[in-house]
């Protein structure tokens, strides 16, 4: 990698405020990691590997995916804002520990950088005091509002606006989605009728060629379980799959090609809202010598699909009592 291309870069970062040249001694001196972008410009992250194991974590409590999901029931318009430079509000004596050595000189980051574990932390806790007591979802940066119409979308967005005024918080205008029939949020797509897979998502699954290595393997793996809640059974279906991962010697045979493509054919494209109020809503299960599998439908449409694994330990029960 040039080097007069990384000292262009940190010429850039140091215009702009973001890192500081330091010389006198500091307690931490941490490597850096050079990324090059697709458009060929370079990105300098902190390489906080050392750093990570003394920094002390709060462990702010950040809500899942299902949290926010569960307002979208009953509502028929969304909106959705990105904060921007979240993480750039850092005291002197945080910022002296991100000292970084480069062959020009050393630096330290006046910003939050990149990768340092208690990073979305602090910026869940910040968010959540600034837009304390609004009915929204809140994901690290990312705000979605739900609201019955309109109207109501107009007047949740406004009270969002005014508190990111009053308290100094800004977003990236072209990441912001207003009063629209559906939002695309952490992989998945909220909607009216219910989430559904991100098409992006399923479209690269299905796109996947079959896996050449361990490694390839264990990627498609980490896909079927981000899309487990639309695969009914998935514990069942990808058990040769698992079993090759754990086998020492990679062999791709017919049987681990049925299930890569019963998974796929087998991916919900949409579900219903879980909303019990007023409705009729019953638990479907199922055990096979694999694992267990679960559906949870609501007026008869299919809300969520849950599966496990059996240990060795469960599989010698008998399954058919």
């Amino acid at each position: 990698m040039p080097l007069n291309q990384c000292k262009e870069e940190l010429n850039c970062l140091e215009s702009m405020g973001t890192v500081e040249k330091k010389s006198r001694p500091t307690k931490w001196v941490n490597p850096i990691a050079v990324v090059q972008r697709p458009n060929g410009s370079l990105r300098i992250c902190l390489d906080p590997v050392d750093l990570n194991k003394w920094v002390q974590r709060p462990h702010h409590p950040i809500p899942s995916f299902d949290n926010v999901a569960s307002k979208c029931s009953g509502t028929n318009r969304f909106f959705k804002l990105d904060a921007r430079n979240g993480y750039w509000s850092m005291d002197e004596e945080s910022s002296l520990i991100t000292t970084f050595s480069t062959c020009f000189s050393r630096y330290r980051w006046k910003q939050y950088p990149l990768r340092i574990k208690s990073a979305q932390d602090e910026f869940q806790r910040k968010m959540e005091e600034v837009f304390k007591g609004l009915d929204i979802g809140l994901i690290i940066g990312d705000i979605t509002g739900t609201a019955k119409d309109e109207e109501d979308s107009d007047a949740k967005l406004r009270m969002v606006l005014q508190k990111a005024r009053e308290k100094g918080a800004r977003f990236n205008k072209e990441k912001c989605i207003f009063d629209a029939e559906s939002i695309p949020y952490f992989g998945h797509l909220l909607t009216a009728k219910g989430i559904k897979a991100d098409p992006q998502k399923t479209k690269a699954i299905t796109n996947m060629p079959a896996p050449e290595s361990h490694e390839q393997l264990q990627v498609l793996l980490g896909m079927y379980n981000y899309l487990a809640r639309y695969i009914p059974n998935l514990s069942t279906l990808y058990h040769p799959l698992q079993e090759l991962s754990k086998s020492k010697n990679y062999e791709w045979y017919q049987l681990h090609e049925n299930a890569r493509k019963q998974i796929q054919s087998s991916i919900c494209k949409n579900l219903a809202n879980f909303d019990h109020t007023n409705k009729h809503v019953k638990v479907i299960v199922d055990i096979s010598q694999h694992g267990l599998g679960a559906q949870t439908v609501v007026d008869e449409k299919t809300a969520a699909f849950g599966s496990q694994s059996l240990s060795k330990a469960k599989k010698k029960n008998n399954t058919h009592r």
